[in-house]
């Protein structure tokens, strides 16, 4: 039976301000044996933080219906400063694309590595599916409060 994530207690609080931020996170992280809170490996949490790196410079495979995106519109500010709330259930369209195929950890570690690498090197940025139109740093704020929920649901443990 799937785990209610909005209700997962013990998480731990994350605070990133910079892609570098992220980077750091997942070497220490790689340095411990893994435990997770949710409902996805190690390796799919990562999977899934790329995903909407990689649709920043290439652009998204779907689009939030219109009333959406003028709700994200209005509430962008609150995405970029504020933590993201965990549970949020994806519609069925959109699921397909973020909820990830099983990944093992190394996998997942590189592939989201090299999306930020790309986020740190590339210039070009599409418009958000949700939130509309985004700078450089809006996008990276973004990223960061990804980040911040779904690597709170990993719990390092001594090797």
């Amino acid at each position: 039976m799937p785990v209610d994530t909005a209700k997962v207690e013990g998480r731990r609080q994350l605070k990133f301000s910079t892609l570098d931020d992220i980077l750091a996170e997942l070497e220490r992280l790689n340095q411990s044996k893994l435990r997770t809170l949710g409902n996805w490996s190690p390796g799919q949490i990562l999977r899934h933080l790329s995903v909407p790196m990689d649709w920043c410079l290439d652009g998204a495979k779907v689009q939030a219906p219109w009333y959406v995106r003028l709700f994200g519109w209005f509430m962008k500010n609150r995405f970029l400063r504020n933590p993201m709330p965990a549970g949020f259930a994806l519609p069925e369209a959109t699921a397909k694309y973020l909820v990830p195929e099983e990944t093992s950890w190394e996998e997942g570690l590189r592939i989201l590595r090299t999306s930020i690498q790309r986020l740190k090197t590339e210039s070009q940025r599409h418009r958000s599916p949700f939130l509309g139109e985004l700078t450089r740093e809006q996008w990276d704020q973004l990223h960061c409060r990804h980040a911040e929920l779904h690597l709170s649901f990993l719990i390092p443990e001594a090797v």
